[in-house]
């Protein structure tokens, strides 16, 4: 009985946080019919929230998945002295505050930053332009990739690679035909939450973006926009769309998440 009791409790607190907020907001979207919503989410400002947003995924993902799987192999593979505040700083990102990390991004790349006077006199714009963006969202989605593949390369050892390069393998040969395939799944799953991570980014992209309209507004930020216009159906509508990709993430999370039994 008791056992009945804890799924039920499970599933409805599941319920009340997840499920029924997001039943709402489909809701909503459509309440006033399809039409409406469709329009609201095809007008030039949405789709260039649309597509900045994919852009700077499309930027973000790959950098970070390529450090990730740098840093792990270095952590793992390579011991040296100040690892473990090497682990701290990429836990940082996960502990920060977005508009912490936005604000320090302005205070560097600002126009009285750090940096900001030199790169204005180059001619180069970080700030309220996609730079920025992009630079905002790496570092929110940096640690995902690298906490997924360092448990994995621990668990593995180094047997096979030890093996191969006593037959004369090279690193990289090694790298490729030995270590890739072994952690492909854990890349495969920190690439997906990097994917999550950085198209809903809001806090620290609202900070240096500038939020400007059919510029510098990613879709987590039009929606906002909408909600503030009083354009409830655009807003929602906007929503509906982030909700598709992350149901769509989650599926791909499960997709190559690998099955027990297998490697």
């Amino acid at each position: 009985m008791s056992r009945y009791v804890l799924r039920f409790s499970a599933l409805g607190y599941l319920a009340f946080l997840l499920l029924v907020p997001l039943g709402l907001v489909f809701y909503r979207a459509f309440e006033h019919g399809f039409w409406p919503a469709w329009h609201s989410i095809t007008n030039p400002a949405a789709l260039h929230a649309l597509w900045l947003t994919i852009l700077v995924a499309m930027i973000a993902v790959p950098l970070n998945t390529l450090f990730g799987i740098v840093a792990a192999l270095t952590i793992v593979r390579h011991p040296f002295r100040g690892r473990g505040l090497v682990n701290a700083l990429l836990d940082l990102p996960l502990a920060l505050s977005p508009v912490v990390v936005g604000l320090s991004l302005y205070l560097l790349y600002g126009r009285n930053g750090w940096l900001g006077p030199w790169l204005s006199d180059r001619g180069i714009q970080v700030l309220f332009a996609v730079p920025g963006i992009a630079l905002a969202t790496c570092f929110v989605s940096l640690p995902f990739v690298v906490r997924e593949v360092v448990p994995v390369l621990r668990e593995i050892g180094t047997d096979q690679e030890q093996a191969a390069e006593t037959l004369g393998a090279a690193p990289f040969t090694t790298f490729r035909r030995i270590t890739l395939p072994a952690i492909r799944w854990a890349v495969c799953y920190g690439v997906v939450l990097t994917t999550a991570r950085a198209i809903g980014e809001f806090g620290a992209v609202s900070v240096v973006s500038g939020r400007i309209e059919g510029q510098t507004e990613t879709l987590p930020l039009y929606v906002q926009s909408q909600f503030e216009g009083f354009n409830t159906t655009g807003a929602f509508a906007a929503s509906v769309v982030l909700a598709l990709i992350a149901l769509l993430t989650v599926l791909a999370m499960r997709l190559f998440r690998p099955k027990e039994g297998t490697t």
